[in-house]
């Protein structure tokens, strides 16, 4: 077993190189196609419904892949996964530099979707299990702290290398830093096989020796679903959503620009007071103030105040959840097969995910105004907000019983 204070220098290592490697993965293989969509469509004479139906297709395969790379995670550590990821990133953008119709632009994405399932943050995070041992927490925490910059990062210089040079260069230029970034930071920063670090023993609980089953793993995976899916949806078309809403095309940038910020602000302060707030209570906030931003989303109206509002709320929720999605699990199952449970939670949210841009376009077909599209996100968000409260009041009337 490694020490804590070389578990800790490995972190110091460790957790900047993913936090690099998730800032490029997350901006090209997801938020790349809220700016690079229409012109893919214009260019490749098709329409949304394709362009987006392409990308939901790699993220039902994202949902696929998923448990089998917890499971390798447990098995052997995450350097593999994460090495392998990039290079399938480097070659879905590539595919997706060359395409020249549905059949190309549909494999592109589904490449795509393989890379995120091995390299995006549920690797992340099993991979850091295995290491960081009572430092979970902090490590995941610290990660995300890095990965809450891609979508300012992302959209303004996809915009950027859209005007200037188009964009298949821009998805050549985004599977060069997959080639020669990414991949040599998880090859050269993560164990080669990872030695599992294990944290001292929890409470003994009723289903820690079968974490995947139960109603509180149902509710747990169900809350994270809708919230992925609200995610998912916005990022797809939030820039969209904002212009309908009075907001001019600059200013509708500028608001998701903002939120990336706001993710990291929220991640600080999570940051701080770990030792003091259990990660129970910082869940219930964040789905909290994910409903809260929905609501004000609704009311824009084209007035900038409102939109800085949904921003500000919107981005700490979405910053903190990341966070809870790494973290909650374990405080409710334990530790036992985390890569697993990981995986096994990641595929509803991959499918959740994939669903959502391609939902909302055809909700637009049918609702100009973009009212019922609002308010269905509102109605999504307080689900979630239900469903998590029954996963914690659920797991906590469980293991209050008397163990046989």
């Amino acid at each position: 077993m490694t020490s804590d204070s070389d578990s800790d220098i490995d972190l110091r290592r460790v957790v900047p190189a993913l936090g690099v490697a998730q800032i490029i993965s997350w901006g090209t293989l997801f938020y790349a196609i809220a700016v690079l969509g229409s012109a893919m469509r214009e260019e490749l004479k098709t329409s949304d419904v394709i362009v987006f139906g392409s990308f939901t297709c790699g993220l039902f395969v994202s949902g696929i892949v998923s448990p089998w790379v917890g499971r390798r995670i447990d098995a052997r550590g995450g350097r593999v996964v994460l090495a392998g990821g990039s290079l399938v990133g480097a070659l879905a953008c590539i595919t997706l530099a060359l395409s020249g119709g549905p059949i190309t632009l549909l494999a592109g994405w589904v490449l795509a979707g393989v890379a995120s399932a091995a390299c995006l943050y549920d690797p992340a995070f099993a991979t850091l299990h295995r290491i960081s041992g009572v430092s979970y927490r902090h490590a995941v925490t610290a990660l995300t702290l890095f990965g809450g910059f891609a979508s300012t990062v992302f959209w303004p210089l996809s915009q950027y290398l859209l005007d200037t040079i188009g964009w298949r260069a821009a998805f050549g230029v985004y599977a060069a830093l997959h080639a020669l970034v990414c991949f040599p930071l998880h090859a050269a920063f993560l164990p080669r096989d990872a030695p599992r670090i294990t944290p001292p023993e929890s409470p003994p609980q009723r289903s820690a020796m079968q974490p995947q089953v139960g109603s509180a793993f149902v509710w747990i995976a169900s809350a994270f679903a809708l919230a992925t899916f609200i995610s998912s949806a916005l990022s797809a078309h939030l820039i969209g959503l904002l212009t309908t809403s009075g907001l001019s095309a600059q200013d509708a940038v500028l608001v998701g620009s903002l939120i990336g910020p706001m993710q990291v602000a929220g991640r600080v302060m999570e940051f701080a007071f770990t030792r003091h707030v259990r990660a129970l209570f910082v869940g219930t906030l964040a789905f909290a103030l994910l409903a809260a931003s929905l609501l004000v989303l609704a009311q824009v109206r084209g007035i900038w105040i409102v939109a800085l509002a949904f921003a500000l709320l919107y981005g700490w929720s979405n910053g903190v959840m990341t966070i809870v999605r790494g973290t909650v699990p374990a405080e409710l199952f334990g530790p036992r097969g985390y890569g697993a449970l990981l995986g096994r939670l990641a595929q509803p949210q991959f499918i959740a995910k994939a669903i959502a841009p391609l939902a909302l376009t055809l909700v637009f077909v049918v609702d100009a105004s973009r009212n019922v599209s609002l308010w269905t996100l509102v109605g999504c968000a307080a689900l979630a907000l239900y469903a998590y409260q029954r996963a914690v009041s659920v797991k906590r009337a469980d293991t209050s019983k008397p163990l046989r």
